[in-house]
């Protein structure tokens, strides 16, 4: 039903007053019949947007929001690529000694990672000040989850949220380097070899380095004993912290272990492959590819408080004991802090 409200004037105009017997019969008839021509006393009611009837469905002008918002998006994202492709044929990038080369890394490698970063594992950090703004520094994490991706939210955290902004560089194992395609994706990165040599380079250098002594102990180990670290091999980057006087920050992650839970191991094919190990996890190989998608833990990365290593004499860097006692000492401080992070955590997923 289609009602349209009549506006009685309050004030009539000239042609009313000629006629004002049958304007005044008229109005005080219509006044008699039908309430809404009384005249208004109360305030004006505020128009409001529509409410839609599907409480689900946007209302209004979040829809008209949400496509600029979009649209900008797209445009930043087109307005980079080309930013990105001009750069590279023009030359206009560095590469270090090591191959690194920040451009490629800030707007190709690290934009990749950030989705999984904040949506999926939703990452927290804390300690990251913990990190000094300059100078050399290594960082010594727990290492997890089959596949190294630990490692790569690392240097995430480090890079989006250090107040410094600063690259971390990852002391990788030699067969992230013999892999088709993803060794050259290292070194561009910023990742070199898990040696001494590359090592102490790195520090003196000024650069944040990362290394994980677990190795391949840690992230291949079953899941019934995750978070138990594993050896921290013979103290070679206690050495090379020792050497250059660069403070040791302990870093523990909480997640990592959950990504890919490993329950078995094929050994007859991972030698075959020339591979450490062959998963097997409660969705791979069965799934096939849709098994290698990580489940979405809740993840935790604290940076500890920094371990000082320049007040140690030239000779420290070459005594046992001294090596012993600085790796089990960071090897404590990690485990320590994995377990209280873990006994924080109600949640595998929702943290």
């Amino acid at each position: 039903m289609n009602e349209v409200a009549k506006v009685i004037p309050l004030h009539g105009s000239g042609a009313g007053r000629d006629h004002a017997g049958r304007s005044r019969s008229r109005a005080e008839d219509s006044r008699s019949r039908h309430p809404s021509s009384y005249a208004d006393t109360t305030p004006p009611i505020p128009l409001v947007p529509p409410v839609s009837a599907h409480p689900l469905e946007p209302v209004g002008p979040s829809d008209g929001s949400q496509i600029d918002a979009a649209k900008a998006k797209l445009v930043e994202t087109i307005s980079d690529t080309a930013e990105f492709v001009r750069r590279r044929m023009a030359g206009d990038y560095v590469v270090d000694e090591f191959g690194y080369d920040p451009h490629f890394a800030d707007a190709v490698w690290l934009p990749l990672l950030r989705p999984l970063f904040d949506k999926w594992f939703r990452v927290e950090i804390k300690g990251i000040e913990n990190i000094p703004n300059d100078g050399g520094a290594l960082v010594v994490a727990n290492h997890a989850g089959v596949i190294p991706v630990d490692a790569l939210m690392a240097s995430v955290a480090v890079r989006d949220h250090h107040p410094a902004h600063r690259p971390l560089r990852m002391l990788a194992a030699d067969m992230a380097f013999e892999m088709p395609g993803v060794g050259n994706i290292a070194r561009k990165a910023g990742h070199t070899l898990a040696c001494n040599p590359d090592a102490e380079r790195l520090l003196r250098m000024g650069q944040v380095a990362a290394v994980f002594p677990e190795g391949f102990k840690g992230i291949g180990k079953p899941f019934s004993e995750r978070y138990k670290l594993q050896r921290f091999g013979r103290g070679g980057f206690v050495s090379a912290a020792l050497k250059t006087g660069a403070p040791i920050i302990p870093c523990s992650i909480v997640g990592s272990e959950e990504i890919y839970p490993k329950i078995g191991d094929i050994t007859p094919l991972a030698r075959l492959m020339g591979m450490p190990y062959f998963p097997v996890t409660p969705f791979f190989p069965h799934l096939g590819p849709l098994g290698l998608i990580p489940l979405p833990s809740k993840w935790y990365i604290e940076f500890g408080k920094p371990i000082a290593t320049d007040s140690y004499d030239a000779q420290a860097s070459e005594d046992p004991m001294v090596l012993f006692e600085l790796t089990d000492h960071v090897r404590e401080t990690i485990q320590h802090t994995l377990y209280r992070l873990l006994a924080k955590r109600r949640n595998v997923f929702l943290g």
